[in-house]
């Protein structure tokens, strides 16, 4: 038994591991530290698909792991965050069931990867905001809240609807059906103007994306300002092609 058969599933596995220790840093006050392992489970999120396609080890196992690790790493994280922010810079004394409405965010990301997984129309590119560029928002915003407190970010979490408001947006983007490009080019003939459309989706994100990181540095911005721009830019383009489209 080969056990390279392996290796994809024990990448996906760091993904879970990060999302978990992320969300133990978080609840300890640290959610700019949360935010760091939700980058390395997006490392790993990215390296056990390639891992598979390179050594051909695809498996069902492997794609409800990947799902579940998502659902912590992209979804119960992001969440916590935002419940900690709400905690920490809202003057809510005691529990409050106010600061547990963002666990909205995490129920919204379970549907959409439940319905990511028996969506036929998703191979290559998605129906709905994909989780990771959501959670990318939400731990980008977290992190610049709590390294940055004067700043934009800091002076809206303290305001008790934003984190609420925030987390149902997202919710809810990620479950409707507004068509999203993936980041990878290629990927098929059929439908030449429809490709060329995303392709043009891409080159936008992606000179929107240099941009912020030249602005960032001229600027002496935070670095997670960059990711926190470039996926709100994401969203927005799909927004805008989509109700051109209409």
């Amino acid at each position: 038994m080969s056990i390279t058969k392996y290796i994809p599933d024990t990448i996906t596995s760091m993904n879970l591991l990060c999302g978990a220790l992320g969300v133990i840093f978080t609840l300890n006050g640290r959610p700019d530290t949360g935010f760091l392992f939700m980058l390395g489970a997006a490392v790993a999120d990215f390296f056990d698909g390639f891992a598979a396609r390179l050594l051909h080890a695809y498996s069902d196992l492997g794609k409800q792991l990947d799902s579940l690790s998502d659902l912590v790493s992209f979804g119960v994280l992001p969440a916590i965050m935002l419940h900690a922010l709400m905690r920490d810079n809202c003057g809510l004394d005691g529990p409050s069931w106010i600061a547990f409405l963002p666990l909205i965010y995490a129920v919204g990301t379970a549907f959409r990867l439940a319905k990511f997984n028996i969506d036929e129309r998703q191979h290559m590119s998605f129906i709905g905001l994909p989780c990771p560029a959501a959670a990318m928002i939400c731990g980008s915003f977290a992190y610049l809240a709590t390294v940055c407190p004067d700043g934009i970010a800091g002076q809206l979490a303290g305001l008790c609807w934003f984190a609420p408001v925030l987390a149902a947006v997202l919710a809810f983007l990620m479950v409707c059906e507004v068509p999203m490009f993936a980041m990878k080019f290629g990927g098929g003939h059929a439908a030449d103007a429809a490709a060329t459309l995303e392709s043009v989706k891409r080159i936008a994100f992606f000179s929107i994306t240099a941009i912020a990181i030249v602005v960032a540095v001229v600027m002496g911005l935070n670095w997670a300002s960059v990711p926190l721009i470039a996926f709100t830019s994401y969203i927005l383009i799909n927004l805008i092609f989509s109700a051109v489209k209409k």
